[in-house]
């Protein structure tokens, strides 16, 4: 008889199971990019794709405690970049839970109407989660749908200026003590003598002498999106205060 792995709680609605992860689904009996659904008792669970999602890669990758890198239920979240929604929809089902009985909020940003489209429909189904058709590297655009400072940051932009961005927008919408993660896309980024190395190097350098974010971690996940790596961040406004 084989024994199954035990489930590991991340948070309230994510949990993990030897490789793979699940999240508590807000809406049995649905799932959103076909992935699998398991019950277990009243709760129903969906897969939740590390090929498919780079917030999913980061939790399974990182050499910390994974469930830093994720938000807690009841959260504020900002997500910029959010496509068709698919990792959305895991980050709400922890976030705001099945009729956002947990009062959360997840505004997700993005410019494709066609995709906007997508999150329109995701968003009929789940209470808290607010799309927003608009540029996520304008603050002033998104400022009007976040009813707060953001407990969570999530950017996964294929544009040339990725860090740059990441450093404004958190500035702008991270709430002190908030985590932050961005999904850097290395062929997405103006081309430097070195490669992709260089460009990380180049990432890491614009976090690290920005005056609000320290960054955590560095975590590779290219085992499961080529090109890319993830920065865990956290904001903090004591990093560069001067002594008294």
């Amino acid at each position: 008889m084989i024994d199954l792995p035990k489930p590991i709680k991340l948070a309230w609605g994510i949990r993990r199971e030897g490789r793979s992860l699940w999240s508590r689904n807000a809406v049995k009996g649905v799932s959103v990019r076909g992935e699998r659904r398991k019950r277990d008792g009243r709760n129903e669970w969906r897969l939740w794709n590390p090929n498919r999602s780079k917030v999913a890669a980061s939790v399974l990758k990182t050499k910390r405690n994974a469930a830093l890198l994720l938000p807690e239920s009841g959260s504020t979240c900002l997500y910029l970049g959010a496509s068709s929604g698919g990792t959305v929809s895991h980050i709400h089902d922890n976030v705001c839970g099945a009729g956002n009985h947990h009062g959360g909020q997840v505004v997700a940003v993005d410019i494709s109407p066609r995709m906007m489209r997508d999150l329109v429909k995701l968003a009929e189904r789940r209470q808290g989660l607010v799309p927003v058709l608009a540029d996520a590297r304008n603050p002033l655009a998104v400022a009007p749908y976040i009813r707060e400072k953001a407990d969570w940051l999530h950017q996964d932009l294929s544009i040339g200026d990725q860090a740059e961005t990441f450093v404004r927008m958190t500035s702008a919408f991270l709430k002190e003590g908030g985590s932050a993660l961005l999904s850097l896309k290395a062929a997405s980024e103006k081309w430097m003598e070195g490669g992709d190395d260089a460009r990380f190097e180049h990432t890491k350098s614009v976090i690290d002498n920005c005056q609000h974010l320290e960054l955590i971690e560095v975590i590779d996940i290219s085992v499961f999106e080529e090109q890319h790596t993830v920065f865990y961040c956290k904001k903090s406004e004591e990093k560069f205060r001067p002594n008294s």
